[in-house]
């Protein structure tokens, strides 16, 4: 997992009380009104703090050596860059001297208002138009220059060095020598498959799944941009489809109506979409390897590093290596609108998507 550390000898968020909180919240010279409320969070911590004559605010603890700081100010640059086109994006907040990224003890943090809202309903046809409006326009800022110091969504990062993790400390015995056959072989179609070219690459949200975006009144707004990556811009999409077949075609054919309004729809990127999704599968499972001497892991993915997880895992990975030979996607044009035609698909996200950061 490029740019990240993994620690197997300390919790990280071990020293970060209440009272951590409220004298980090104070430190920006704000006063607080004790009110705090731990938000759904693992990568980071996350809490919703009340403030003394003002609304309550989102504090973001970055999680100590996971990403370095210019890693860290450039996702804030990027986010801000949105919000100041005018894009629905919950960005973090500037101090008097424009810094987002805020320093207490050994912690890096960020204040962001709050936004409420609700996980959109993704089978309505307008929130998938509006979606796609958003995305085309975030998408051609995100190609307007390159990200300097994000990772990308890359074979390496995402599936070698992955399972590698998995093999060498959490697969079961018994099962260690299918998974090994299984990775090596998909990490071998996934080079056949998966080449976007830098020119491909852009700065996108990079893990804009229906719980990265909240919708209020009809307005859909993203957020936690935590994971942002250089990427082709297909991974700010094919998260966003689920259902029957007939429910993913008509999906699709609404997000492509609102991209286009704004931007070119990358439909020669389509053949990625499998590649995509088993990176995807592969760094989760290693995402959840990598955290799991941080207690709040056991606590919240008991079923994780379980022999039914591990045999469900392999049996998933199984059917994307049987998927990366599937005719891709394809759009097509007629009466005026852009239509998909798909392939026989069983799932359009892995079951268990990564928490919220």
């Amino acid at each position: 997992m490029s740019n990240e550390t993994t620690d197997h000898t300390g919790h990280p968020f071990d020293t970060l009380t209440p009272d951590a909180v409220i004298d980090a919240i104070e430190s920006t010279g704000r006063t607080s009104d004790l009110r705090i409320f731990p938000l759904n969070s693992y990568e980071n911590r996350v809490y919703q703090v009340g403030i003394e004559g003002g609304a309550p605010l989102i504090v973001k603890f970055y999680r100590p050596e996971r990403w370095s700081e210019a890693a860290i100010r450039e996702e804030h640059d990027f986010t801000r860059e949105l919000l100041e086109a005018e894009l629905p994006v919950v960005a973090p907040m500037a101090d008097a001297s424009g810094n987002t990224l805020l320093h207490f003890g050994e912690f890096r943090f960020a204040l962001f208002p709050r936004v409420g809202g609700h996980v959109p309903d993704l089978d309505q046809p307008e929130q998938l138009l509006s979606l796609g409006r958003i995305l085309g326009r975030m998408h051609a800022i995100g190609a307007s220059r390159p990200f300097a110091h994000r990772p990308r969504v890359d074979i390496e990062s995402y599936a070698e060095t992955s399972w590698r993790l998995i093999d060498a400390h959490f697969i079961p015995p018994d099962l260690a020598t299918a998974y090994r056959s299984l990775c090596e072989a998909l990490v071998q179609k996934l080079r056949e498959r998966y080449r976007p070219d830098d020119a491909t690459l852009i700065r996108t949200h990079g893990d804009l799944h229906p719980g990265n975006i909240l919708a209020r009144d009809g307005a859909l707004c993203l957020v936690d941009l935590d994971d942002c990556r250089s990427a082709p811009a297909l991974q700010d999409l094919w998260m966003l489809l689920s259902g029957e077949r007939h429910a993913r075609l008509a999906q699709l054919a609404e997000i492509v109506d609102g991209y286009e309004e704004f931007n070119d729809f990358p439909s020669a990127q389509l053949p990625l979409v499998e590649s995509l999704r088993t990176l995807r599968l592969m760094h989760y499972a290693a995402w959840l390897a990598a955290r799991w001497h941080d207690p709040a892991f056991p606590r919240y993915f008991p079923w994780f590093n379980t022999p039914r997880y591990w045999s469900e895992h392999i049996l998933e990975l199984r059917e994307q290596l049987a998927a990366l030979d599937e005719e891709p996607l394809a759009l097509h044009p007629c009466c005026g609108r852009r239509h998909a035609l798909a392939p026989r698909r069983r799932r359009a996200h892995p079951s268990r998507p990564p928490a919220p950061a």
